[in-house]
């Protein structure tokens, strides 16, 4: 019997057992994957060779006709899309400009499949840029697994986005976009987005991988190295004395159960820490060690194993043994089980960018939302979670919000005129500004709100809810909406129209005060075309507070009073409709002193100068 053959029985026993797993979870199907790949690098050339096979699921209702695979380092050679579109975008990133185009033939990137069989059987394939479309001799059916082998040849580019050689800091490999990855099929169809630089979106699966490379590197990244006693370079269980290999080369041999991506890096210089938490994950920390990284790199894993505590606990159990973070990239990407950022910063810019990557693993890396339609969903999320984290676990006690920066960012979006709906797909955003601020600011915004709109309580609990319903199940907007209202038994698809669908803004203001006997009689006016819950709250010359609350009537209920905020007195709802409100305030037992529209500041009103009122 080929080994081909048995693999192809052993991995559909194990398919077969994930399969029953997703059924159990959800009727929402999904595909699955398992690869086992075979690496040789030649460290000289910068050049690979690969051979891949297979196991694909087809658990959908629908008969496939075909197939499509990314090919991502294809996007580095002159005259790609990528190079194209940051050569014409009105404001290119300045990782990439014009460096694309002027790449040499031994600097670009490809990835070349020389050969591919499905059930044995050649296919007919057609490279077309960053994709590989490909025509199946024979359509595989709902319900079944078919076994896919090819062989390949890459070339690693000169580092310029994410992936690549010789990075800035000296990096040698930063191996992430690097194989035949299969586009994802879902309930939406085909997602077989040619790459121009921005989000990913991937099959659940297995990754079983073998890379054979001059013996002098170290690696590190997705999965769990499976031959750590004969590696050595610090992954070697304590006590183990390790051999030193014959032959120039060694090969590595990483398993990652479940994960949609699989990234590694590699370089001779790389000093390898480890440190083993409470709970058992053990933390990874590869670097270069020198002068810009002798002292921070070292601190990092303190705060990698703080920021691991508080995103288990606000987010979800993290549900794998390890994280690696790894310098390397050119910036920060997040990977499975693994980071790529660059080493050479400030402590909290170190921290701060590997709290970020980190929170990705929640939001991208197992709840994994479509990135490419619901970037928003990742790039927001992670950054609403880790400047929460960077306040609880580095920064010094402020009075102001963690998102002090999104809010920041949003408003110049809104000033610029450039903002597009959340919506967008994050390929055809017009500029890098506002896909920037929109799916990293708006997007975080999006979470702060709703701590707003239903209670900060409730969000949190809601927000454990999501990660227990939808993990490793492809979550969208709907999806995350409805654990929301049924955690907090409002309605809320008019909020999720409006921020998301829509580029309206939130504008609320106090239009009149004026005494009437022993009262004051207050008029709320909504300025702006986003309609919003209002909290006031009300100050007295004997200082006592209260909250006058307004639901919106479409919300068809009412968040619970919060703790930590002045005592709520009244709740009158209002109708999205009208623009004005009017409530009257008795003053007979003291005066008002003062108004004060969200005085949380939670609300993204555009123009807090009219949201407060001091009496003369």
């Amino acid at each position: 019997m080929k080994k081909s053959t048995v693999l192809f029985i052993g991995v559909i026993s194990i398919l077969f057992l994930f399969e029953q797993k997703v059924v159990a979870q959800s009727d929402r199907w999904q595909q699955s994957v398992s690869y086992k790949m075979d690496i040789e690098m030649d460290v000289k050339t910068n050049q690979y060779r690969g051979t891949q096979i297979i196991a694909y699921s087809n658990n959908s209702p629908d008969t496939l006709d075909q197939l499509f695979f990314h090919l991502y380092y294809n996007a580095f050679q002159p005259n790609s899309m990528m190079d194209v579109r940051s050569r014409s975008i009105a404001d290119p990133d300045r990782r990439v400009g014009e460096r694309i185009s002027k790449l040499t033939p031994k600097e670009i990137g490809y990835i070349q499949v020389e050969s591919l069989l499905l059930n044995g059987q050649p296919v007919e394939m057609e490279e077309v840029g960053t994709i590989l479309e490909v025509k199946l001799p024979e359509p595989i059916l709902p319900h079944s697994t078919v076994l896919l082998e090819s062989k390949f040849i890459a070339q690693v580019p000169l580092q310029v986005r994410r992936a690549g050689r010789d990075n800035a800091e000296g990096i040698k490999f930063s191996m992430s976009q690097w194989y035949p990855k299969l586009a994802n099929y879902d309930e939406q169809g085909w997602h077989a987005n040619p790459y121009i630089g921005r989000e990913f979106y991937g099959i659940w699966g297995d990754f079983d991988v073998k890379i054979t490379i001059d013996k002098s590197y170290i690696l590190g990244g997705t999965g769990y190295l499976q031959n750590n006693n004969e590696i050595g370079h610090g992954y070697e269980e304590e006590g183990v004395s390790v051999k030193k290999p014959s032959g120039d080369n060694l090969t590595w041999h990483f398993y990652a159960p479940k994960v949609h991506d699989f990234m590694w890096a590699a370089d001779p210089n790389y000093t390898h820490d480890k440190l083993i938490m409470d709970n058992g994950i053990t933390l990874h920390h590869l670097y270069v060690k020198d002068k810009e990284t002798q002292k921070t790199w070292p601190e990092l894993k303190e705060y990698t194993a703080k920021a691991m505590t508080f995103f288990s606990e606000r987010y979800g159990a993290y549900p794998y043994k390890q994280y690696s973070v790894i310098q390397g990239g050119d910036g920060g990407m997040e990977y499975p089980m693994s980071t790529l950022i660059t080493g050479h910063r400030p402590m909290g810019s170190l921290v701060g960018v590997m709290m970020h990557e980190l929170a990705h693993s929640w939001f991208q890396g197992v709840l994994a939302s479509n990135e490419s339609l619901y970037s928003w969903m990742d790039e927001g999320f992670t950054t609403y979670a880790s400047n929460l984290s960077m306040a609880a676990n580095y920064l010094k006690p402020s009075s102001e919000s963690p998102l002090k920066g999104s809010y920041t960012s949003y408003e110049r979006l809104v000033e610029s005129g450039l903002e597009e709906p959340l919506s967008t797909h994050s390929d055809h955003f017009h500029t890098n500004t506002a896909y920037g601020a929109a799916a990293y600011s708006k997007g975080s915004l999006f979470l702060m709100q709703l701590g707003y709109i239903v209670g900060e309580e409730v969000s949190a609990k809601a927000m454990l809810r999501y990660w227990n319903e939808w993990k490793f199940r492809h979550p969208n907007v709907n999806d995350f909406i409805r654990v929301m209202e049924k955690e907090s038994g409002l309605e809320l698809d008019w909020y999720k129209e409006y921020w998301v669908n829509s580029t309206k803004t939130i504008d609320y203001a106090i239009s009149s005060v004026n005494e009437k006997d022993k009262s004051l009689v207050v008029a709320l006016e909504r300025k702006g075309l986003m309609p919003m819950p209002i909290d006031l709250v009300v100050t007295y010359e004997n200082g006592k507070k209260e909250t006058l609350y307004f639901p919106l009537t479409i919300m068809r209920g009412s968040k619970d009073a919060e703790s930590g905020f002045p005592e709520r007195t009244k709740t009158q709802r209002w109708p999205w409709t009208n623009t004005t409100i009017e409530i009257t305030i008795d003053q007979s037992s003291s005066p008002v002193k003062g108004l004060q529209i969200d005085a949380s500041e939670r609300m993204a009103d555009i123009d807090k100068s009219n949201n407060s009122w001091a009496a003369k």
